[in-house]
């Protein structure tokens, strides 16, 4: 996993049960018209998807734009209904790939 990534899903739920699971990655977020004080212009450098997956079926998905924030923290709920990984999946416009997962146990 990408030490920019963070990731917290419960370790257990309940079948059926609605959980808080919450993400958040370490990114600059630039638009690209930002200046330096040297007057020159910040390259634009932007998250632009995220995916969460409950064992390889996407539950959640968010399209992001440059009027993102830097570090973009996501919270959400899914419903599990049996033991699974749970993955994240974030992409930047310049094709870069942010990947996580954490298991979650359904008693």
């Amino acid at each position: 996993m990408d030490r920019r990534l963070h990731i917290k899903v419960p370790p257990r739920a309940g079948k059926g049960e609605i959980v808080r699971v919450m993400t958040k990655l370490n990114h600059p977020m630039e638009s690209g018209w930002r200046r330096r004080q040297s007057g020159e212009i910040v390259p634009k450098e932007l998250i632009n998807e995220f995916v969460c997956e409950l064992d390889g079926k996407e539950v959640f998905r968010a399209e992001l734009d440059s009027g993102t924030a830097g570090n973009p923290y996501l919270s959400f709920y899914i419903r599990v209904q049996k033991s699974g990984m749970v993955r994240f999946t974030w992409r930047g416009e310049q094709g870069e790939l942010y990947q996580g997962e954490a298991p979650i146990e359904v008693a």
